[in-house]
């Protein structure tokens, strides 16, 4: 069955999301469009990119994965249709698609440079057609022309030392939890090294000395920090919203120092 994934920043109360998956189901109704989200911030192309990063390779080789969440620039940006380990991915040239794989684009086309069009609704009269075509087996260079890169951003980089891993919030998701960019596979290979020696993680004004397995570990109302399914250090108040009670927010710092 082709499936199409489809994430934006339309939110729900008007027609757009219905209008996109009614041109997909025009051009082929036994496709399968499976929502990530349409409750991204509008033009928040970080978690746009943090969204698909952690969900594309979730669904079978070969899915198509509609993003239509654009950065909030003067000039449009371009459209394009790419190939990225073995999924397809089809969407305004944001940045969103340098973010969400360290693997090179297997095939990158233009997708509104052949025969383009000028609309106010790309993502029903363009991004939609082409992810159909995609889904249902069309070459992804009869989609458009060739070109060499996509939009380039640059994700916060953590900073690892034998004495301490510094990383930032980068993203607070709907119950308030706090996920960070420091992972587990680089808090156990500093373990390692040091020999499994005591920390203190620091969040704020706050400071914890345990890594904990669920959120039942504390009591309600305390403080737990997990490494989640992802293998993201993650922040929150068991029964309570960490972002607000803890006063934090994107892109706080958040340091794990060793007892070296």
């Amino acid at each position: 069955m082709a499936v199409i994934t489809f994430m934006s920043d339309f939110g729900r109360e008007d027609h757009y999301i219905a209008a996109v998956k009614g041109a997909i189901l025009r051009q082929n109704p036994s496709i399968n469009i499976v929502d990530i989200s349409h409750e991204v911030k509008v033009g928040d192309i970080g978690q746009a990119a943090y969204l698909l990063k952690n969900v594309f390779r979730e669904f079978p080789k070969g899915t198509v994965h509609l993003c239509a969440v654009d950065r909030m620039a003067k000039e449009p940006s371009r459209q394009l249709a790419l190939k990225v380990e073995d999924h397809f991915f089809v969407g305004p040239d944001s940045g969103v698609f340098s973010l969400i794989s360290q693997e090179r684009p297997m095939a990158i086309v233009d997708i509104n440079i052949v025969r383009p069009i000028m609309s106010t609704f790309m993502s029903k009269d363009l991004l939609a057609p082409v992810a159909a075509n995609l889904a249902s087996g069309k070459n992804i260079h009869e989609m458009g022309k060739p070109v060499d890169s996509v939009y380039e951003l640059f994700a916060r980089k953590l900073k690892v030392t034998k004495r301490e891993i510094a990383g930032n919030v980068i993203r607070v998701d709907h119950y308030g939890n706090l996920i960070t960019n420091i992972e587990k596979k680089e808090y156990e290979t500093i373990q390692k090294i040091n020999g499994n020696v005591a920390f203190d993680i620091t969040i704020g004004r706050e400071s914890v000395g345990t890594i904990h397995k669920h959120y039942a570990d504390v009591d309600s109302g305390e403080c737990f920090v997990f490494f989640n399914s992802l293998g993201h250090l993650q922040i929150g108040i068991n029964k309570g919203n960490a972002a607000e009670l803890l006063g934090l927010k994107l892109d706080t710092p958040i340091t794990i120092n060793f007892h070296v």
